[in-house]
């Protein structure tokens, strides 16, 4: 676990990224402009660090990824977050990563955010607002919505790129649907021992699938049982 201990959050954000490069897991040089460019600060709840590499807890028995799986997933999904495509965030919590997919995919494409906790998505919103994709809520390129993502979002699809931020037991087939060929989604799978997969669908509409690292998230289910701590 990392702390960075230079001034403002914008210097320490890009500190948090300049460690992910060092440590090999962010790669790409889109993927660290759009993580310096987001600042992580904002999408953190206040009595937390929010530079520290590591996941925290946001209420409702939900959590914000560490940074390196942000980074993990974006560099993974980044041939699938070019201008002009759609991409679906499951689980968006505190629209920290959806915020990073809209930058990528700039206002010619659309990205989707599903939560199915109204009070984090009202929450979410007013991150991004304060955010740099906050142009792109604003116009609409980007999208919030309350729902059940294990059904994805239909209005949008198909998707380029589908993120899911919690474990399923399996993969939804309604996320398998509403992914394009040449598409793909990160997910991960699992209860106790989860991995993080990589969807890829073929032209032909055929999946492949494979695993990326093991991984540690909450739990994919309904809006009831996270409330209750599963």
């Amino acid at each position: 676990m990392e702390r960075f201990c230079t001034k403002g959050g914008i210097d320490k954000n890009k500190a948090l990224v300049a460690h992910l490069k060092q440590k090999g897991i962010v790669r790409s040089k889109k993927v660290a402009e759009v993580m310096e460019t987001v600042d992580r600060g904002l999408f953190v709840p206040q009595e937390n660090t929010p530079y520290v590499d590591s996941p925290m807890a946001i209420g409702y028995n939900a959590t914000i990824s560490a940074p390196h799986m942000h980074g993990t997933c974006l560099e993974l999904l980044e041939e699938n977050l070019q201008p002009g495509m759609h991409a679906l965030d499951v689980g968006s919590g505190t629209g920290y990563l959806t915020a990073c997919f809209a930058l990528m995919i700039g206002p010619q494409g659309h990205t989707v955010g599903v939560e199915h906790i109204p009070e984090l998505l009202t929450t979410s919103i007013e991150n991004i607002q304060k955010s740099a994709a906050a142009q792109s809520l604003k116009e609409g390129s980007l999208s919030m919505h309350v729902g059940d993502g294990r059904l994805g979002w239909p209005e949008f699809a198909p998707y380029d790129a589908i993120h899911v931020g919690a474990a399923a037991r399996e993969i939804p087939q309604p996320l398998v649907d509403q992914l394009k060929p040449g598409g793909r989604m990160v997910i991960p799978i699992g209860n106790i021992f989860q991995d993080l997969q990589v969807i890829d669908k073929n032209l032909d509409g055929s999946i492949h699938v494979r695993t990326e690292i093991s991984v540690r998230y909450v739990p994919l289910t309904s809006r009831d049982a996270q409330l209750r701590g599963y």
